[in-house]
């Protein structure tokens, strides 16, 4: 070869002119979300991710996480003349894992009527982006020689169904089927040869729609460019002997067709072991938590390999919240995101899990992800890509203290390794000073306002942040920071408990779901007995708004999880039997809780998909969360912890969403059997890992010692009385306290006692944290504390002033 020259590309051609009719298509929908089984190879080099559903493969993922390729690739069989089968659709099936570890898959699928069965291998490759399937069918004998074998492949490329062109290829003296789009490819072909190819539009000239019209194939077409196609293959009768098929990816055709032929030269037995042996070496340093498990000695092992599952293997430690699109055969390309994105939240609780199971390895790579992943001003996006671009843009000021917590519980551990995670903890905490105490949006990522769950994650990071400067001899940022979380824990109940609460016959004083108040209006009315909430998702011509007093949620027990909070306190326990009274519900298979009441982030009341509003349903992880709880407060789990484990399927998947009302078998809904959200949702086998941990030590595996110290009996008295910031208009505060003027740039602060008889000037104290303050005393009762600003760095005034007025300690 000269000098400069390249070698031929890939030779890879079109068979045929041929083009399919009806473009472009039906429009396309992606699959149910409620899966069987989510898989994928533990090595890093075989980037592709595998969603099975019914017996057949749905979504699969490349070379990204967050990235589905397909739609659906199943098996059809027909005798040409009596029957049509679509193996999703008509035959019986049943899934088990390859090993206790490994997530591979063995699927029985059986004709109703005994005319054949399958058993189908299904792993991907261990070093290439390739799914395989392995097929061994069994005939009745009066059948052998009568029926047709078929693939059909359904490809959703680039995260769309639209715009995909697929083709009928020929290389290597074989015929294949590939689709591509915006550079990313997919092919098709089995270790026997296909009788027929051929292209085809959707719902106009593919093959299941060629199938079903007279039981034959009678359309072979070589192309069908630019719209929702359909690739269908019918296998030479040697195919019924058993078969591989394979499915490769790539970018561009000439690339998947490599991988699709380097994966069919190994025998398949020889890359099983290869691929259980992989996930095996993973998994073995595991805790034994399963002797904490109440009646599954399986769902431990499968939650540990879900979370791994789910990392991506271009950006260590990004891992998603579920393999899923909820409510994905109603949706279409206008969701891009699905439930295949990072939520800072739930990569929290899946790096807990992780560090529950012993595995602390994985959970440094999160810290590390997230700290790559932080955004310049120190917060993080309600959610974003694995490669960190923000996909909602929302805040949600949890999220930014969850990396914080993760910080400290691995410098615990003393697992960070040679990662200093300082940086990334002193921006976050400067982020949650500076934007709080209200939160645009809650752990229900719906509503704006002052939410005892927030706040409990908020008052937990910023104290861990403060032992991490207290650590690094920062004094200064130290005291600071724990001021700060003083304040906020001062005002838990002012903020959050309502007084006049009427959901229950006889109390009154609990806390609620949120305080909603306006970010955009600096001088909020903080009474949770006066607002009112404005609800997301509800249904058409019902009611949205109701009094904040009566919304309530199980968040703040969150308060307790993290230490702030004593289970036993008697608010606590009342807060409780509001919210059994009002969200629990007892299902077939044990005890679950809505997330709020009128909730309707749901399957819809005539068990139709959410689409823009729905009908809440029970959440499994909530059960979860209770018996954290319910061990916290000393007393037993076994009966949650038993339903939490009867809530998984049979494939140890925990569902988002379970079904809570009378059985609908017309539309596959049973009580506690999972809905058209997400399966399986990540944070509910975390929470599940971290509660076996939780059983086996006695104690809550969140729980923060020194938060506990800090909080819990004898309560501390908060040094600051008020805090007054730009975004926050404090108007009154106890007398004789302290109260902490703050501003995010320097400022000389001009104040008066006395109603501007005497004026005093005094120039705003730097902090690490892009914040300057100063501290005042306040007068006596009935006075008060006039100011206004002289922005020092623009030399300008305010041009308004502002009172504080001074009120007894009591109304403070």
């Amino acid at each position: 070869m000269g000098r400069g020259s390249r070698p031929e590309a890939f030779a890879v051609n079109v068979r045929g002119g041929r083009r399919a009719f009806g473009a472009p298509g039906i429009e396309p929908r992606w699959t149910h979300s409620n899966k069987d089984a989510i898989g994928t190879a533990y090595s890093s080099d075989s980037k592709v991710w595998y969603t099975l559903w019914r017996g057949i493969v749905t979504e699969c993922y490349f070379p990204l996480i967050d990235r589905p390729q397909i739609r659906d690739l199943e098996l059809l069989v027909t005798d040409h003349e009596t029957f049509f089968h679509e193996e999703k659709r008509h035959l019986e099936t049943r899934i088990e894992r390859l090993t206790l570890h490994a997530l591979g898959y063995r699927i029985r699928s059986r004709d109703p009527q005994g005319r054949y069965q399958f058993t189908k291998t299904v792993i991907s490759h261990p070093h290439l982006p390739c799914l395989l399937q392995r097929i061994e069918p069994k005939v009745a004998p009066e059948w052998r020689g009568r029926l047709d074998l078929y693939v059909l492949l359904a490809p959703h490329l680039d995260g769309g169904g639209w715009g995909n062109t697929a083709r009928v290829w020929e290389v290597a003296g074989r015929s294949f089927l590939a689709a591509e789009k915006n550079g990313v490819a997919v092919a098709l072909a089995a270790d026997v040869p296909f009788r027929r190819l051929s292209c085809g539009y959707v719902g106009a000239s593919d093959g299941y729609t060629d199938l079903a019209q007279n039981r034959v194939m009678d359309w072979e077409f070589d192309e069908a460019p630019e719209g929702n196609v359909a690739l269908t293959g019918e296998l030479e009768a040697s195919a019924w002997e058993g078969c591989t098929i394979s499915m490769a990816f790539g970018r561009g055709i000439a690339n998947a067709t490599h991988n699709l032929l380097q994966s069919l030269c190994t025998p398949f037995e020889d890359l099983v072991r290869k691929f259980e042996d992989q996930w095996e070496r993973e998994t073995h340093h595991q805790v034994p938590l399963e002797t904490a498990a109440v009646r599954s000695r399986t769902l431990y092992h499968a939650s540990h390999a879900l979370l791994l599952a789910h990392e991506d293997k271009t950006f260590p430690g990004a891992f998603i919240a579920s393999l899923s699109i909820p409510w994905g055969e109603a949706k279409g390309d206008e969701d891009r995101g699905g439930y295949h994105l990072v939520w800072v939240r739930d990569l929290y609780h899946t790096a807990s899990g992780l560090l529950a199971a012993g595995n602390t390895e994985t959970a440094r790579r999160i810290l590390i992800y997230l700290a790559a992943s932080q955004q310049s001003d120190g917060g993080f996006p309600q959610n974003f890509w694995v490669n960190g671009e923000a996909y909602w843009k929302g805040i949600q000021l949890d999220e930014v203290s969850y990396p914080i917590l993760l910080a400290w519980k691995l410098s615990r551990e003393n697992a960070l390794g040679r990662f200093d995670p300082y940086p990334m903890v002193l921006a976050a905490a400067g982020y949650l000073v500076r934007h709080g105490p209200a939160t645009q949006q809650e752990r229900w990522e719906e509503a704006s306002g002052y939410s005892p769950s927030t706040l409990a994650v908020n008052i937990a990071a910023l104290l861990c942040a403060a032992q991490f400067a207290r650590q690094r001899g920062d004094e200064e940022t130290a005291v600071f920071l724990e001021d700060h979380t003083d304040f906020l824990e001062s005002h838990l109940e002012a903020w959050t408990v309502t007084r006049k609460g009427t959901l229950h016959p006889s109390i009154r004083r609990h806390y609620i779901r949120i305080l909603p108040v306006d970010l955009s209006n600096p001088e909020p009315i903080e009474d949770p007995d006066e607002a009112y909430l404005t609800l997301a998702n509800v249904p058409p011509g019902e009611p949205a708004t109701f009094p904040a007093r009566d919304i309530v949620d199980a968040g703040f027990l969150e308060l307790v999880r993290w230490g702030i909070r004593s289970p036993h306190d008697p608010l606590v326990e009342d807060s409780l039997r509001v919210v059994d009274h009002v969200l629990r519900v007892e299902t077939a298979l044990g005890p679950g809780w809505h997330r709020y009441n009128h909730d309707g982030y749901g399957q819809r009341a005539d068990g139709g998909p959410f689409v823009g509003y729905g009908q809440g349903r029970v959440w499994p992880l909530l059960t979860g969360e209770r018996a954290h709880y319910e061990i916290a407060a000393g007393r037993d789990p076994t009966r949650l912890i038993e339903t939490l484990e009867k809530f998984a399927t049979r494939g140890d998947l925990l569902p988002e969403q379970v079904w809570d009302e009378a059985d609908r078998p017309d539309l596959h809904l049973y009580s506690g059997r999972p809905t058209g959200s997400a399966t399986p949702l990540l944070w509910a086998h975390a929470e599940y890992i971290t509660l076996l941990r939780s059983r086996r030590d006695g104690s809550v595996f969140d729980l923060i010692p020194e938060v506990r110290d800090r909080y819990r009996a004898p309560r501390r008295s908060a040094r600051l009385s008020e805090i007054w910031s730009p975004h926050r208009h404090a108007r009154q505060a106890a007398s004789g306290r302290l109260v902490r003027i703050e501003a995010p740039e320097p400022f000389r602060l001009h104040w008066s006692s006395d109603l501007w008889k005497t004026v005093t000037d005094t120039a705003s104290h730097p902090t690490r944290l892009g914040l300057e303050y100063v501290d005042l005393q306040t007068p006596e009762e009935g006075a008060g504390l006039s100011f206004t600003f002289y922005w020092t760095r623009r030399s300008a005034w305010e041009g308004r002033d502002y009172f504080l007025r001074s009120v007894s300690q009591g109304t403070g």
